[in-house]
């Protein structure tokens, strides 16, 4: 995997974003099959942007930005609020045009939502007077396709909630929620995993073992990821590599590789590699 980057930034349009959200989720859900099997997308797709920029008005989020990401790689997006990793992910998933330049996904360009590249957002959007069940079904419905019951039983369970499938959705936890999002996004057997800070939300416990269950999910259906955080130990415990990303418009300003061994909260290749991010984010300007 690679990454580069002339310059990044990000202008959090509340507003915007929460549009872009709900016009995309007909578009960005469905799934795979192995042990608890669902379908391998055998290594995910390549992602490529090559010279993006992008500008709200007198805003200029950034300017020139290249990024590339190999397929079955997880990469994490780090930066404060306003840097602008949410801009960059909506470019990615096609919720956002950019001003210059282009983006691909497994070669083909990206104009705009797509089933093959599933988006998970922080609110989890859940359609509430659907069950668990009909919300994982949804995507195919909505392609004009029927759900097979058995694969939607099987990323129910893949994501934890075997038991819940005909819950009401209001009555679900944070963590249980986002885990219905999550095998809802799988149901349309995505090759790209794009995920805006979808833990930040939830209590540490929660988050922790959310986190393992995306490295499991990830690497048994072999997709390619790309995960928004502002959380320093987040991104280095789900990271093959980090970009930091600095005030707007600085951009990604490092790029760090972890080591697989990372995949550790307590070891020393953990705590140095956090080290080394953290004083990344203090040279970028961010406090």
């Amino acid at each position: 995997m690679s990454l580069e980057s002339a310059s990044t930034t990000e202008a959090d349009d509340g507003a915007r974003a929460d549009s872009a959200e709900e016009n995309a989720i007909a578009d960005t859900e469905s799934a795979t099959d192995d042990s608890v099997s669902v379908a391998r997308t055998e290594d995910g797709a390549a992602i490529t942007a090559r010279s993006l920029t992008k500008r709200y008005e007198e805003t200029l989020v950034f300017e020139g930005l290249d990024l590339s990401v190999d397929p079955g790689e997880v990469v994490c997006l780090l930066g404060p609020s306003g840097c602008g990793k949410t801009t960059l992910l909506h470019l990615l998933a096609g919720l956002e045009a950019p001003t210059e330049g282009h983006v691909e996904i497994g070669g083909d360009p990206v104009t705009g939502p797509d089933y093959r590249w599933g988006v998970v957002f922080q609110d989890p959007l859940l359609y509430p007077w659907l069950s668990v069940r009909e919300n994982v079904e949804i995507g195919p419905k909505l392609r004009g396709e029927e759900p097979d019951s058995e694969h939607v039983t099987e990323l129910i369970e893949l994501v934890g909630l075997d038991g819940f499938e005909d819950a009401d959705t209001a009555s679900l936890s944070g963590g249980m929620a986002q885990r219905a999002s999550l095998a809802r996004t799988l149901a349309n057997e995505p090759e790209v995993l794009l995920l805006d800070e979808p833990f930040s939300a939830l209590d540490q416990l929660t988050k922790m073992q959310l986190q393992d269950e995306l490295l499991r999910i990830v690497e048994e259906l072999g997709v390619t990821a790309v995960f928004v955080t502002h959380d320093i130990d987040e991104a280095v415990y789900l990271g093959d590599r980090v970009a930091v990303m600095g005030k707007i418009p600085d951009g990604i300003r490092h790029t760090e590789r972890i080591a697989s061994e990372t995949r550790s909260r307590e070891n020393d290749a953990f705590l140095a590699e956090r080290a080394t991010l953290f004083d990344q984010l203090k040279e970028a300007g961010v406090q």
